[in-house]
């Protein structure tokens, strides 16, 4: 798991790589990128596999502000990303990951 952060020097945008990579995701189906950043609506921003395996996805998100989000592996496995910034209670009993832009 990884993520990418370009800052733009022209406007207050940071574009965001998300990837996701490893044994335990090969046999994968879906892979999902749920946050703040899109009302947590599942669906919104799906990861799209590579031949080599990894899943990615890109977002261009403002800079300023710190985003909470999960992946959603096959419809029923969340997951943080371990390459977050930090993490945050959910309130569900789990943890969030952050994102500070």
């Amino acid at each position: 798991m990884s993520i990418e952060k370009k800052f733009l020097k022209a406007k207050a945008v940071c574009k965001v790589k998300f990837s996701l990579s490893g044994d335990q995701y090969k046999s994968a189906s879906s892979v999902l990128l749920v946050g703040d950043f899109n009302n947590w609506k599942i669906g919104e921003n799906p990861l799209k596999k590579a031949k080599t395996d990894i899943w990615s996805a890109s977002l261009d998100l403002k800079t300023g502000k710190e985003y909470q989000f999960r992946y959603l592996i096959d419809g029923s496995s969340w997951e943080n990303d371990p390459g977050a910034d930090k993490f945050i209670p959910s309130g569900l009993g789990s943890e969030n990951s952050v994102l500070v832009l």
